[in-house]
């Protein structure tokens, strides 16, 4: 397996590099990055995904006097620290990655090097790492705006107990949601139902439909008796005290808080429902009670074209993931390109908006904000909200 491993890494240096060869006089202005990313352990795939991802961006960009230098990470980023030397060795001062934002304070002591890290854990630059994640700061500053668009005035914001807990209400916090509940649920089914049930007032509403399916029984009213046909299609009765739900959740356990959402008869017609970013999870067309519902993401025009591309090269389907290597590649190159060097963090930023693969972002006063486009799931398809 470690052969197979290399073969593949000096198939890809090859690939990366060949072009390079005639830039090799130092005289002449080389571009130098690394990539930092698992090529060992259970995350390897991953890694190797991330260097294809970046050899499209090379081809993309034709330009020779780019080189680069991967270094594993290992699946853990067990291997960071003598990753790091080795970069320091080459003379390498910018690299792309690690994937996650675990032992960022491994990465601080590396100060002579500045990390394009694609985990999405902070908005903020700090010290020498750029972080280009999807962050949840840019994600709540677009649904902030799309819930005021669309006039709603009481929002409930949802969002499980887990490790990411207090990740989730310090971003909460900096974004100034006007007349908002906030929520906290167990991602136990049998709980969080039951938590549903008494935020929408489930009980009562099912309290009132019934009592008034039994008044209506006694009447000859033709009136009484259209209403009495209307709510015999209905499961509760009486209104909850939200306008719109933001569900900070994905994958199953978001899938949970929608089916107990729709089990206390709560529609995505009659109440706006958002959440976090998806990435254009396919299995949320067909396997989700709630059919239609909102949230922010990169372009998906975009990304469509960036898998389009990979899989027509290596015959897969990547992970969301490395579309982000491929937009560090070019973000490095634009800033390069402008400054005429990269020193230190602060060249990365710009008074105006940079385009990426993942669409539109701003890097202003140290800090990464991500304009995400919204996109609602309806009839089975991601279609755009257009503002």
């Amino acid at each position: 397996m470690k052969k197979i491993i290399l073969l593949i890494l000096s198939y890809l240096l090859i690939s990366f590099n060949t072009y390079v060869f005639s830039a090799e006089d130092k005289n002449q202005n080389l571009l130098e990055i690394g990539v930092l990313a698992p090529f060992s352990g259970e995350l390897k795939d991953l890694g190797e995904e991330i260097l294809y991802s970046v050899n499209l961006a090379l081809h993309d960009l034709g330009n020779p006097n780019i080189k680069i230098f991967p270094e594993d990470s290992g699946s853990q980023n067990e291997k960071i620290v003598e990753a790091c030397e080795k970069f320091g060795n080459k003379g390498v001062k910018i690299v792309i990655g690690p994937v996650q934002s675990k032992q960022t304070n491994k990465l601080y002591d590396c100060n002579e090097i500045i990390f394009l890290s694609l985990s999405n854990m902070s908005s903020n630059i700090n010290k020498n790492i750029i972080m280009l994640g999807i962050n949840l700061e840019s994600q709540l500053l677009s649904i902030k705006n799309f819930i005021e668009t669309k006039k709603k005035k009481k929002t409930l914001i949802l969002f499980p107990k887990n490790i990411y807990t207090k990740h989730i209400e310090k971003n909460i916090s900096q974004i100034n949601f006007t007349n908002s509940k906030i929520f906290k649920y167990d991602q136990d089914p049998e709980k969080l139902t039951k938590q549903i049930e008494r935020l929408t007032n489930y009980k009562q509403r099912k309290i009132n439909l019934e009592s008034r399916i039994k008044k209506l029984e006694g009447s000859e009213q033709p009136k009484d008796l259209r209403e009495l046909k209307n709510l015999k299609q209905k499961y509760t009765l009486g209104k909850i005290n939200f306008d719109s739900i933001i569900i900070l959740d994905f994958g199953d356990s978001l899938k949970s808080v929608l089916t107990s959402l729709a089990y206390t008869d709560i529609s995505g017609e009659e109440i706006l429902i958002v959440t976090s970013n998806q990435w254009f999870d396919q299995s949320l067309l067909s396997e989700t009670s709630i059919k239609s519902f909102y949230f922010p993401s990169i372009n998906f025009k975009n990304f469509k074209n960036f898998k389009k591309e990979f899989f027509n090269i290596y015959k897969y389907n990547p992970a969301e993931i490395s579309i982000l290597s491929y937009d560090a590649v070019g973000l490095i190159y634009y800033t390069w390109k402008q400054r005429g060097e990269i020193k230190t963090v602060n060249h990365f930023n710009f008074k105006k908006d940079i385009k990426g693969k993942v669409g539109k972002f701003n890097i202003t006063d140290n800090k990464l904000i991500q304009k995400l486009k919204v996109y609602r799931i309806k009839d089975g398809n991601f279609t755009e909200y257009k503002f």
